[in-house]
């Protein structure tokens, strides 16, 4: 069965577009329960609900092109699947942002995380029927990507707030000898645009923080692995950190930095079971602290899109040791928490939109052999 609301109308404070979404789940408890957590904000509007991907293929074929902004798609439904109904409503509905929802298992994550390489914006992992509406952390993940989605998707019609623009700092004297990445809401799909950009001919080991449960971590690697352009796999404690491939933060664990074992250069990965920062483990604050330390400052911190401001006093300690900073800008992000603090603080040497990001980083970095 599929249930229409009302017309979605602008929000009068701004004048500016109200998220129009709809919920497809096979089950009408999920359904009710995030509506009611999507509806608690007033940017938001709930203009349809689907029982199965057929439903909301036709609802949204029904209403027109730019009738939906974001769809959160259930993954396992009778009738058709969210993996068989996303490319189907991405069709039917040209820059639709769909967020996919996924059980928090090794299957889930890899379902979601194959939605994304097809074309789907982003996931939320989804807890059991009994708890979604009680999950705090779960409504504000779900609110900031559907949100910011929507705002991606509206900005043809919508103004959108021009990117900080920061009076960048010059290169730093010394190449960097790491990438130090971090992202969290929306940067699974930024770090695929990411990394296919770097091709495989990086000189440096690239150290990453994604934001990311324990059972999607190692998927995720996996996914950024298929790309082809840089081996990745979850960081193990002790193992040298080699040139040209990315070490994946272990979910629930944080990932430093250290000199290599001995006194004989390079440097190693080390796993770390301290308290979460920033309400986060792992953080991006502790890489880039450890990074900084242990690379006497030469590290290039690249800040993706994320909500909060992880990343912030690591980037603050990088750019004090002599290292330097990207940003994401607001333009391209879905939430630009993360990129925009380290932006407003002045640590940038450059604030770019996404696609623009990895040649910067290879203008930057040294190529593999010279």
């Amino acid at each position: 069965m599929i249930v229409v609301e009302a017309p979605p109308r602008a929000d009068a404070a701004q004048d500016v577009p109200r998220a129009r979404v709809m919920i497809c789940d096979d089950s009408a408890v999920i359904r009710a329960a995030l509506a009611r957590i999507l509806e608690a904000d007033p940017a938001v509007r709930v203009v349809a609900r689907a029982g199965n991907g057929r439903q909301a293929v036709d609802e949204l074929r029904r209403q027109g092109a730019g009738g939906i902004d974001v769809v959160v798609l259930d993954v396992e439904m009778p009738v058709m699947d969210g993996l068989a109904a996303l490319p189907l409503l991405l069709d039917a509905s040209p820059g639709l942002r769909v967020v996919m929802a996924s059980t928090l298992t090794t299957r889930g994550a890899d379902v979601a995380l194959r939605a994304l390489r097809l074309g789907a914006a982003d996931y939320v992992p989804k807890p059991g029927a009994a708890s979604v509406a009680g999950d705090d952390g779960f409504a504000r993940e779900l609110l900031a990507k559907v949100k910011g989605l929507a705002r991606l998707r509206q900005r043809g019609v919508a103004p959108v707030p021009p990117a900080f623009d920061p009076a960048a700092r010059p290169a730093p004297a010394r190449p960097p000898v790491l990438l130090a990445i971090g992202s969290s809401t929306g940067g699974p799909q930024a770090l695929f645009a990411l990394v296919r950009g770097l091709g495989p001919r990086l000189g440096v080991p690239v150290v990453l923080t994604q934001h990311m449960p324990a059972s999607f971590t190692p998927i995720l690697a996996e996914h950024i692995a298929r790309l082809g352009a840089l081996p990745c796999a979850e960081a193990r404690n002790g193992e040298p950190l080699s040139p040209g491939r990315i070490y994946l933060a272990p979910g629930n664990r944080h990932l430093l930095v250290r000199a290599g074992a001995g006194g004989g250069g390079g440097l190693r990965a080390e796993l770390s079971d301290d308290p979460p920062e920033n309400f986060c483990r792992p953080s991006v604050d502790p890489m880039l602290r450890s990074a900084a330390a242990s690379c006497d400052g030469r590290v290039l911190v690249t800040m993706l899109t994320g909500m909060g401001h992880d990343g912030l006093d690591g980037t603050r300690a990088v750019i004090a040791a002599g290292g330097a900073a990207l940003a994401q800008d607001e333009a391209t992000s879905v939430v630009w928490g993360m990129p925009g603090a380290v932006a407003r603080a002045g640590l940038c040497h450059a604030v770019l939109p996404l696609p623009a990001l990895a040649p910067k980083i290879l203008q930057m970095l040294p190529a593999a052999g010279r």
